[in-house]
């Protein structure tokens, strides 16, 4: 089976320093993959080469059997790649309601994006409530909804997460891993990143883990959570 993303042994530079050294991996439609390692091991990196937000020194990342090369990141999204910055990326000065237009304005199918818009406040409905408020004025677990409900609207095939749980408190944490399981069993393949490797783990199918810039193991998540080199270094345990 051809898989929906593939990574084949990129290469990222940021001038001098090598942020990523021939990193390969596969993620197949309709699975959760996760992406662990520490603070600086190339995570987020990875995601921004896939958006085309970062230029590959060497190697080839496809989607949908299609080379990416030369794409810019607009090209990207209209694809059905779509992105949740760490740090969620939204407008602080524009409207809930805004934003989450913004995350649509590609789309010229409105009849669609209208269901799309009622499914996200099924999944976040806080966000209907505060349509009206200014996104800056939300909480950070609110601002967190709201990033990935805005890139739901794009209608990605493709959800690519950046740290989702990221400066929230615990039961917000699994309140956001449950709505992943969600989202990814309504039909949308993510890529997720994370350094609570424990919930990731969890929620994940397969997993790679990244250490300075390359992948040193990979493997099903739940194998993976059994490992005693990743229950030590990622888990805390032993």
């Amino acid at each position: 089976m051809t898989p929906l993303l593939s990574l084949e042994g990129i290469t990222v530079h940021y001038g001098s320093i090598c942020a990523l050294r021939e990193v390969s991996i596969d993620v197949h439609e309709g699975e959760i993959v996760t992406l662990i390692g520490s603070n600086g091991a190339g995570k987020s990196t990875t995601l921004r080469a896939v958006s085309a937000l970062r230029k590959l020194t060497s190697g080839r990342i496809s989607f949908q059997g299609k080379d990416l090369a030369g794409k810019k990141p607009h090209e990207v999204l209209r694809l059905g790649l779509a992105q949740v910055p760490e740090g969620r990326g939204i407008f602080p000065n524009l409207t809930v309601d805004e934003n989450l237009d913004l995350g649509a304005f590609a789309r010229k199918d409105g009849g669609e994006v209208a269901k799309d818009r009622a499914r996200v406040f099924e999944l976040f409905p806080r966000l209907k409530e505060r349509l009206k408020q200014r996104a800056g004025t939300l909480s950070g677990g609110e601002q967190q909804m709201l990033a990935i409900g805005r890139s739901l609207l794009a209608r990605p095939h493709l959800l690519l997460l950046d740290e989702p749980s990221l400066g929230l408190a615990p039961q917000l944490v699994q309140t956001i891993f449950r709505i992943i399981r969600e989202i990814n069993a309504a039909g949308t393949t993510i890529f997720l990143v994370e350094q609570n490797a424990h919930m990731a783990l969890q929620v994940a199918h397969r997993a790679y883990v990244l250490e300075v810039g390359r992948v040193v193991m990979q493997g099903q998540a739940a194998e993976l959570a059994k490992s005693d080199a990743v229950r030590k270094a990622y888990l805390g345990i032993g």
